[in-house]
């Protein structure tokens, strides 16, 4: 039996190859699939099983397309009344791999239809040896249960029970292998090593120590991070099965006058770095760093229903970023800006600029009293454990509608933990009319290491899902 796990960087997915000898299965694929397809080949055996463990909500599943290229059938629960051709699995039933036996058992609290497949080695034994359970836990969390509006407490019930009468009361060397680690906002604190044991998550995962339902239940619905919208459109999507990736539009290489004639119809999203968009970008676009949290964000920040193009540093910048928000919905990448911004502001076309200003001169500015909004984007709890005197906390999604609290004619610097978070907040105010914005480079972590303030607590931990975003 071999099992190997794909990480995905970004959304922190991990889907997971299940292997005989001849045949396999993909647990939770993400969607671009070639990977799964080259591994495989490589691994001499054939794919005969999608396993799905939920609908997941914070990226599109490749199913239907591993379906479409494979021949092999999708196994869902059945639970998610799923619209495209499936075979359901509920509590009790099992699937079997040559000598590999997956029993199925119900484990809800992450979504209301969640399972986890308990995996038996039959030539090795009879016990348990590995348990693929999806978003139910994690290596040192458990799932979320409040991505259904009215439902948190019912939902954390369950996941209380879940984890109690069942997953727990598998052996202490039980592998686990859960569909997402630290960086994904599909659980709070979960730790950056990828996979563990029921044992060692038994005696030091901070949930399942929590003996008390109530107790579990309240630390589960209270203070935790904002869920991004694209959460909701992708549960609904995974259960209809997404559009293939080969009917997807092509996005065009685009010159200059086309597209400035397309821009009025669609999103203009900035990839490159905020230090490039500071520079000199085109105005009323979206600033979204290749090099953050880039697939949440864009989920977060655009509306699905637009067409989007695209400026980049190059062509394969503006590939990636395609494939990255595919990932998360976003399926209407109409071209790129074929030349570039260099090319743009060559030819005399309109292009503004954002000050880039340094902790120091940041710094300077508050020692002075000088007059000056400073809005920290920050997460609430980031902002809580360390932020500087006066500065107004509005997340970057929340700048969205909370834009109107602030004074268009005031000077406003935006922060964050390291200038990405704080330069997407930029261009959105920058839509709104206001025209004194400033970025703070390096954000609080620059504000720290230059001597002006303590050690921002969230910005040094290795598995902190906003490390230098």
């Amino acid at each position: 039996m071999i099992i190997q796990q794909i990480f995905t960087e970004k959304i922190a997915h991990s889907s997971y190859i299940l292997a005989g000898d001849r045949t396999c299965a993909i647990i939770d694929p993400r969607r671009d699939i070639d990977i799964y397809l080259d591994i495989t080949r490589e691994l001499g055996v054939k794919i005969t099983h999608i396993l799905e463990t939920h609908l997941h909500a914070d990226f599109i599943s490749g199913h239907i397309d591993l379906a479409k290229r494979t021949g092999a059938p999708i196994y869902a629960p059945e639970k998610a009344k799923c619209d495209f051709e499936h075979i359901p699995l509920s509590e009790g039933d099992s699937v079997e791999i040559e000598d590999i036996r997956l029993n199925i058992i119900e484990t809800p609290g992450h979504t209301p239809e969640h399972i986890s497949y308990i995996v038996v080695d039959t030539v090795r034994g009879k016990e348990p040896v590995a348990v693929f359970c999806g978003d139910t836990m994690f290596v040192g969390d458990v799932g979320r249960p409040d991505l259904f509006p009215g439902r948190a407490e019912e939902l954390a019930a369950k996941l209380y029970d879940t984890l109690h009468e069942k997953l727990l009361n598998l052996p202490e060397f039980c592998e686990i292998y859960p569909a997402h680690g630290a960086g994904s906002l599909c659980g709070r604190s979960m730790a950056s090593k990828r996979s563990s044991t029921m044992g060692y998550e038994r005696k030091y995962n901070y949930a399942l120590l929590i003996d008390d339902m109530p107790e579990f239940i309240g630390s589960l619905t209270n203070n935790m991070p904002s869920a991004p919208d694209h959460f909701s459109r992708c549960t609904e999507v995974n259960r209809k099965g997404p559009e293939l990736l080969k009917e997807l539009q092509i996005p065009e290489a685009l010159n200059n006058d086309t597209f400035m004639n397309r821009m009025n119809d669609a999103i203009v999203l900035d990839v490159r770095s905020f230090e490039s968009y500071g520079g000199q970008h085109i105005p009323d676009s979206y600033n979204i760093d290749i090099n953050s949290n880039f697939p949440t964000y864009a989920g977060w920040l655009l509306s699905p229903d637009k067409n989007i193009l695209l400026v980049s540093d190059n062509y394969s910048q503006a590939f990636d970023a395609c494939q990255q928000l595919h990932r998360v919905g976003l399926d209407k990448v109409e071209g790129y800006l074929e030349q570039g911004m260099y090319g743009w502001v060559t030819e005399g076309f309109a292009a503004k600029h954002i000050p880039q200003i340094s902790a120091p001169e940041l710094n300077d500015r508050i020692q002075k009293g000088k007059k000056t909004t400073i809005v920290d984007v920050r997460e609430v709890s980031e902002y809580e454990d360390f932020h500087i005197e006066g500065a107004v906390n509005i997340p970057v999604h929340e700048l969205r509608e909370r834009y109107i609290e602030l004074d268009t004619e005031a000077e406003t610097i935006l922060i964050c933990g390291s200038g990405q978070r704080s330069g997407m907040g930029c261009s959105l105010l920058l839509q709104h009319g206001f025209e004194k914005v400033m970025n703070a480079a390096g954000g609080m972590t620059g504000y720290a290491a230059a001597g002006f303030g303590p050690e921002c607590p969230m910005c040094v931990l290795p598995w902190a899902p906003f490390k230098n975003k």
